[in-house]
């Protein structure tokens, strides 16, 4: 059976469509729907029958725990029970928004939600649709990115449409999510705090309310219970081979870059290159996906799941793709592009 695709207007979206997806949840069934950050696959959190539906039209390993989004600050005690000082304060100033916090479980969340553990990550979307979707639910609503487990992200619901069609129930097509990347998940159940993924909200805006904020990286494999996602060192991943090359010399790393993406060509490969709109990539039969401006981070990282997954439509065994440094959501754009490339980093001194 084809999934169900309902159009809403991402800003003022049709409430009698967002009831009918609001029936699913509460039905148990499975809903993408568009966030900020990225599309979710939503569930009612509070059901553990339907959370393993997630799991299973994913293929998504149970080591790999799920996201909580509210509707409200309130429902923050309907997922979590909080003892950490920072909570009430950050969700003050960045929710709604691509802030994701690790909290102690409450009880009333099943545990695979969290891979088995005390934990759960939680946070509060700011899209219209997302919003509306789980207000209209009256439950909080578990929903890791909505594609096949390790592929890219889906940032329309086109990429979700090409992953999950006929493994779950509807989805709602608000347009492409703007900011294009998952969100910041900051774990507060340690001291001091920890950023377990670097996203939509920068590191930079969270040390000054954290000063001795901690960053984290971790690279498991998928038998490890992790304590959020994006966790794993496969992630992300597109159907090629992806090389990512990182220097602090912008031209000398493209220009390695370019050395093998003619060295892939000789050797009867298709290649694929990821590139800013000024950087020449001075190699014959290259398949160029721009992402945009360097001086638009933003823009590129909105665009980054979307010419991934135009670059494996095009039929390339090889991507590569340079860094954008740490700075902001630079360092979200380099994690993704390392778990993508499955640790094949290429350090250019």
């Amino acid at each position: 059976m084809k999934t169900r695709v309902l159009t809403v207007d991402p800003h003022q979206p049709d409430p009698a469509l967002i009831k009918e997806a609001a029936h699913v949840i509460r039905k148990g069934g499975l809903v993408a729907f568009p966030t900020e950050t990225v599309y979710g696959l939503g569930a009612n959190a509070y059901d553990a029958e339907a959370v393993n539906r997630i799991f299973a039209a994913k293929d998504r390993p149970a080591t790999d725990p799920i996201i909580v989004h509210i509707e409200n600050r309130t429902q923050i005690y309907d997922v979590a029970m909080t003892h950490s000082s920072f909570a009430a304060a950050l969700s003050d100033v960045f929710f709604p928004g691509a802030l994701t916090l690790v909290l102690w479980r409450n009880a009333r969340i099943p545990p695979s939600v969290s891979a088995g553990l005390e934990t759960v990550a939680l946070r509060m979307p700011a899209h219209p649709v997302a919003h509306a979707l789980i207000a209209a639910a009256g439950v909080p609503i578990a929903a890791p990115s909505a594609n096949r487990f390790s592929r890219p992200s889906a940032t329309t619901a086109a990429h979700v449409l090409a992953d999950l069609d006929g493994r779950i129930d509807l989805i709602l097509d608000g347009g492409a999510a703007t900011i294009g990347v998952e969100s910041t998940i900051l774990d507060l159940t340690v001291d001091p705090p920890v950023v377990l993924r670097p996203g939509g909200v920068s590191i930079e805006a969270l040390r000054e309310f954290i000063p001795n904020l901690q960053v984290k990286a971790q690279y498991l494999t998928a038998d490890n219970a992790a304590p959020a996602p994006g966790q794993l060192l496969k992630h992300y991943s597109p159907r090629a081979e992806l090389y990512l090359y990182s220097g602090d010399d912008p031209a000398r790393t493209l220009a390695a870059l370019t050395t093998a993406a003619r060295t892939w060509i000789a050797a009867g490969r298709r290649v694929g290159v990821l590139a800013a709109d000024g950087d020449v990539i001075d190699s014959p039969s290259v398949q160029v996906a721009r992402l945009g401006s360097l001086d638009d981070l933003d823009g590129i990282a909105a665009a980054l799941f979307a010419r991934l997954r135009e670059l494996d439509a095009s039929g390339v065994d090889i991507i590569l793709a340079c860094d954008f440094g740490t700075q902001g959501v630079a360092l979200a754009i380099r994690d993704r592009l390392t778990r993508a490339a499955d640790g094949r980093v290429i350090n250019v001194t």
